[in-house]
């Protein structure tokens, strides 16, 4: 079941609208729509506070492997078939390939689920560095990849 289905049905046990939850996370009604609906995603802090709000354990609206993996899969060339624990495996090689900035970037970005903002700041970076930094790291991940086996 993905996210958005999980959000919905702890806010309905939890008896609450979605305009009472996003009037207690400060975000509009429409926002929760969408994240309910799967057209828009939380970031990670947002699902710890959904989850806070909700009263229920943050695993139990998130598995960190579905929020990371969709979009480091695409880095993976067609044909070419990877468990998340052979995918896990390659990733960790990958960032010993890395300088400590892009690797710590990666981290923070697809294992702790910062947002872009957050790591920013965290560097002292402007989000469009961020960006740029990212995508740089996935075209070499995918280059990466290729090459493995």
């Amino acid at each position: 079941m993905d996210a958005g289905k999980r959000i919905e049905q702890a806010r309905a046990a939890a008896n609450m609208t979605q305009q009472e939850l996003a009037d207690r996370l400060f975000v509009s009604r429409e926002l929760v729509s969408k994240w309910e609906t799967g057209m828009r995603r939380p970031d990670h802090n947002t699902f710890l506070r959904i989850a806070e709000v909700l009263s229920v354990p943050a695993e139990s609206i998130i598995d960190n492997g579905s929020y990371m993996f969709p979009e480091l899969e695409a880095c993976v060339p067609p044909g070419k078939e990877l468990s998340s624990d052979a995918l896990s495996a390659l990733l960790s090689a990958f960032l010993r390939t890395l300088n400590i900035k892009d690797a710590g970037i990666f981290i923070r970005k697809y294992y702790l689920l910062d947002n872009n903002s957050e790591i920013a700041r965290f560097y002292g970076m402007k989000e469009n560095q961020v960006r740029s930094r990212i995508s740089k790291t996935l075209k070499k991940l995918t280059r990466y990849l290729k090459e493995a086996h």
